[in-house]
């Protein structure tokens, strides 16, 4: 029987700092860096930020900002991106701004780096890319790399100031072919969700078999990532999915992402039917439960794909709410606090 505190993973968490009905933009970033103090008071590992532009309910434009504002709410816990998107910026700029947070807080910086660019064709207008930048992204990874070791082939006699010399983990955000680039380049993978784990296996597996050790890594680090919701019952963390779950429905059929609503709320909805399919399909397969059956659920996961460490995704209406959640996936994991024995408000 697989059991979560039975095994020797990290716990992260990534914040999407998504807007709440009520709440605005700025609320959604304050409640990003109130959150990472709450992580960091709990034990985990690692609190990420993410970029997305110009997604309406999505507060978090600008990952390395807002990673400096977290680390500078909090004192141990490394902070990092998931991710900047690499193919959206100039690597030397990618690399400047990460050589500025790792020398103001040394030795808690993590880059994280996906392949994504903006997701409509204005957005990437105005972001002066197109879906062909993606494909560039190995050659991009590697001149980012390059302004941190000095082994460069571009731009021979430009130096980035101060990031020359500086070590700052970084780590590919990946599905499918991007695993490969990471096993290549030799460095850590993260990768999700745990809801379509076969697809998850396969690349794990072939990411093992083709790492090729490197200045950043010498084995292979595996990072799944998925939402975990634990609550009192499974009532009360399915209610936890609910929000995401609906603004999930609601952008497939509607084209934009609204912001999240109380449960409550959703539950009064008529929905179409395709609404209530999509809606009914984003709460299906997730980690949620009591804190027995996550901990069975998410040993069980970590087990199969011998995963490092879980970045955990989880949005919600209710900052109470998954507080509470992970303060309980926190103790079912053994993780060290002084907090998780008070309350579970």
């Amino acid at each position: 029987m697989s059991s979560l505190t039975a095994s020797a993973v990290r716990l992260s968490v990534l914040d999407r700092s998504r807007t709440r009905e009520g709440y605005d933009g700025p609320a959604a970033l304050r409640d990003t860096v109130d959150l990472a103090r709450r992580a960091e008071a709990l034990g985990y590992h690692r609190f990420w930020v993410s970029e997305h532009h110009g997604v309406p309910g999505v507060a978090g434009s600008a990952p390395t900002v807002l990673a400096a504002a977290v680390a500078a709410a909090t004192t141990s816990i490394r902070v990092g991106t998931g991710g900047v998107m690499l193919p959206n910026h100039q690597p030397l700029v990618v690399a400047e701004q990460f050589g500025v947070l790792e020398s103001l807080f040394p030795g808690r910086v993590d880059m994280g780096l996906g392949r994504s660019v903006g997701f409509t064709d204005g957005i990437r207008r105005a972001l002066g890319r197109d879906k062909q930048d993606a494909e560039d992204f190995k050659a991009r990874l590697e001149e980012l790399l390059g302004w941190f070791t000095g082994d460069r082939a571009a731009h021979p006699h430009v130096h980035a100031r101060p990031s020359e010399g500086l070590r700052v983990p970084p780590f590919l955000l990946a599905t499918g072919e991007g695993a490969g680039i990471a096993a290549r380049a030799g460095l850590p993978l993260v990768i999700g969700d745990l809801r379509g784990r076969e697809r998850l296996l396969r690349a794990v597996e072939g990411y093992r078999r083709d790492f090729r050790p490197s200045v950043w890594a010498e084995q292979p680090y595996v990072v799944v990532a998925g939402t975990v919701a634990v609550a009192g019952s499974e009532d009360e963390a399915r209610r936890l999915l609910m929000p995401e779950a609906w603004s999930m429905a609601y952008s497939r059929t509607h084209g934009t992402f609204p912001p999240l609503l109380p449960p409550e709320r959703v539950e009064a909805l008529e929905m179409t039917a395709k609404e209530r399919g999509l809606y009914e399909s984003g709460l299906s397969g997730h980690v949620a439960g009591t804190e027995e059956q996550v901990a069975e659920a998410l040993g069980a996961a970590v087990e199969e794909s011998g995963a490092d460490e879980v970045l955990v995704t989880t949005s919600t209406y209710d900052r109470a709410a998954l507080l509470d959640s992970l303060r309980r996936l926190a103790r079912v994991a053994g993780l060290s606090s002084h907090e998780l024995t008070g309350a579970t408000a």
